[in-house]
Order: C-alpha cells, then sequence, then structure tokens
C-alpha cells in the first residue's frame, strides 16, 4: 500500500474526473490518486458509494479524499439516473443497478495498471451501505465491505429511519406507484414525489427526516445535482429488494459496520450484522447521529481512522 512520507504526514491528492460503463449506462466519477507515495508497485483500492439521494461531491468524496489521503486509491461516483451519470428517467432508483454500478465500479478499478486487482474494498455510506453489503455478496473480487450509517432502502422505505412507520404509508406508496405504471401504459409521462417535506414537517416526521432536509436541503451539505424527486417506479423496485438477504455469503470476507451511538438507524445495521457470518465487526462513533457522520470533523475523522485501519488490515 502506499504510505506517508512521514509519520502523521497525510500525502497530496490528485482528483481526476473519469467515466466508466455499468451495464451500458455511462458514470461520472472522481477518482482520487494519493501522491508522493513511496511504494510504486500497484495499490489497494476502495470504491466509494454515495447515500441514497446524494452525489459524489458530497460525503462519498469526503471520506474518499480522506482515505486517498492516507495512500489508498479511491473512487466515488455519481450513481446511475443521478448527479452527472447517464441514465433515463432521471430520478430512478433502481436497487438492481444500484448494486451494478458497484460492480462496475470494482471492474474498472481492477483494469488500472496502478491498482492491485486482488485488492479491492468497497465502503458504503448510508443507502450504499445496502448496496454495497449486497455487491460483496455475490462479488468476490470485493475482497473487504465496509459501511458507515448502514442504510438499506426497502427497510427504509417500508419502516421508515427509525423503523417505527405507520405500513399504511408504505401501502400508500405502492399504490400510488401502482397508478402511476398504469398512467404510463397509457402513454403518459411517468411521476415522481418530492423527497424532502417543508423545514416544520420534517420536524414534526422526526429526527433522521428533518437530518436529512438539513443536509440535503440547506447550505449544511445540499448540492445542485443531488437528488429531490424519485420516480413513483422506484417504490416497487425497492419493495421487493432486501440488502441483507444474503449477507452470510460475505465471509470470510470481513465486514465492518461504522454507526453513531445516537442514530435513530442504528437498528438497520444491527439487521445487517444478525444475517452476516464473522469476521464481522461493530465499531459505535459515541455521540454521533446518522449524518453527523456525513459531514461533521470530529466524527468523520473518528470513522475515516477506523475504516483507514480496517482497510489496511485487509486489503
Amino acid at each position: 500500500m502506499n504510505t506517508k512520507k512521514q509519520e502523521g504526514e497525510a500525502l497530496t491528492v490528485i482528483k481526476e474526473n473519469i467515466t466508466f460503463n455499468s451495464d451500458g449506462i455511462k458514470l461520472a466519477a472522481h477518482l482520487y490518486l494519493p501522491s508522493g507515495a513511496v511504494n510504486e508497485k500497484p495499490g489497494p483500492a476502495i470504491v466509494v458509494g454515495h447515500p441514497g439521494t446524494g452525489v459524489k461531491e458530497q460525503t462519498a468524496g469526503l471520506y474518499a479524499r480522506l482515505l486517498a489521503e492516507k495512500g489508498f486509491i479511491t473512487l466515488a461516483y455519481d450513481a446511475a439516473y443521478q448527479g452527472e451519470s447517464e441514465g433515463w428517467p432521471r430520478g430512478l432508483e433502481s436497487p438492481a443497478q444500484r448494486v451494478e454500478d458497484i460492480k462496475a465500479a470494482v471492474s474498472y478499478l481492477a483494469t488500472r495498471t496502478d491498482v492491485d486487482a486482488s485488492r479491492i474494498g468497497v465502503l458504503g455510506i448510508c443507502a450504499s451501505g445496502g448496496y454495497g453489503i449486497a455487491a460483496a455478496a455475490t462479488d468476490q473480487r470485493i475482497k473487504a465491505i465496509a459501511t458507515v450509517s448502514a442504510a438499506d432502502v426497502m427497510r427504509q422505505f417500508r419502516y421508515g429511519g427509525d423503523g417505527k412507520q405507520d405500513p399504511a404509508v408504505f401501502q400508500g406508496m405502492l399504490a400510488a406507484a401502482a397508478d402511476d405504471r398504469a398512467s404510463v401504459a397509457k402513454g403518459e409521462d411517468p411521476g415522481s414525489f418530492e423527497l424532502f417535506p417543508a423545514e416544520e414537517q420534517a420536524k414534526a416526521m422526526g429526527l433522521h427526516v428533518y437530518e436529512g432536509w438539513k443536509y440535503y436541503c440547506t447550505d449544511q451539505g445540499q448540492h445542485i445535482r443531488s437528488a429531490k424527486k424519485l420516480q413513483w417506479k422506484s417504490v416497487d423496485l425497492i419493495a421487493g429488494f432486501d440488502a441483507f438477504r444474503f449477507a452470510d455469503l460475505i465471509a470470510p470476507r470481513p465486514l465492518l459496520m461504522i454507526v453513531g451511538s445516537a442514530a435513530d438507524t442504528a437498528w438497520v445495521t444491527d439487521e445487517a450484522l444478525r444475517n452476516a457470518k464473522d469476521p464481522k465487526e461493530l465499531y459505535i462513533i459515541e455521540g454521533a447521529t446518522h449524518v453527523d457522520l456525513y459531514y461533521k470533523v470530529p466524527f468523520v475523522a473518528h470513522a475515516a481512522s477506523k475504516l483507514y485501519d480496517f482497510f489496511a488490515a485487509n486489503l
């Protein structure tokens, strides 16, 4: 692995704009390359997936840069149908495609002469944590998988971020998705729905919704290309997807799941770990909420340090 010139000194990082193909869709990505490395041999690399509605310029890019400063080649990309990546209709959330995007990112890295194809890992943040687990379960090229504030998009929509959502909410969404499919069959344009309510409604809906609203809809973390709407078709695609169903297939490759002690989504990480086999590790960052681990410097630095130790030991 690339190493720092001196103890405690971060490597300079070069960011390159690249594209790669994911099942016929061209994805836009940022490749982070550590410079000034002692070891010029092909080294380990990490795919970094963004949260469900995020883009590569937000928290995925932050973690990718921090890990590149430690010597890893890292790749943060926009999922299909989002950000600067191709795909139509815009705002379609297709779990199968999101899993394919991760595998395609691994394929891209494996073709590079500066990457050791036998030492590629995946870091998934929020929804990409779930997608990353699903990808690692069936793609043995992924030698180590880590998550931060993991989410499974099906559980998120069906049960809510805190796991306490009224079942009628999701049934209503499925009904709307069915109506939309019927309309499209008659020649109408596909419909979409807003992801974030107004501020006061977001507050009333609990910590997870309000945190998401603040990150994606204010200067706290918003980006012009992050998704604010999803296609109704996404809902029934999501309904039949379980990110953790085959998590046991990851073993004997290692799994690390990082979660904040104050995250009301921590129950999702618990479910994933119940399905996984050893070697697996739960790492709790005291005081952090779900979204704190996206951007708050002390919490992100803590998580990045743990991630470095994990990937350094396993790639």
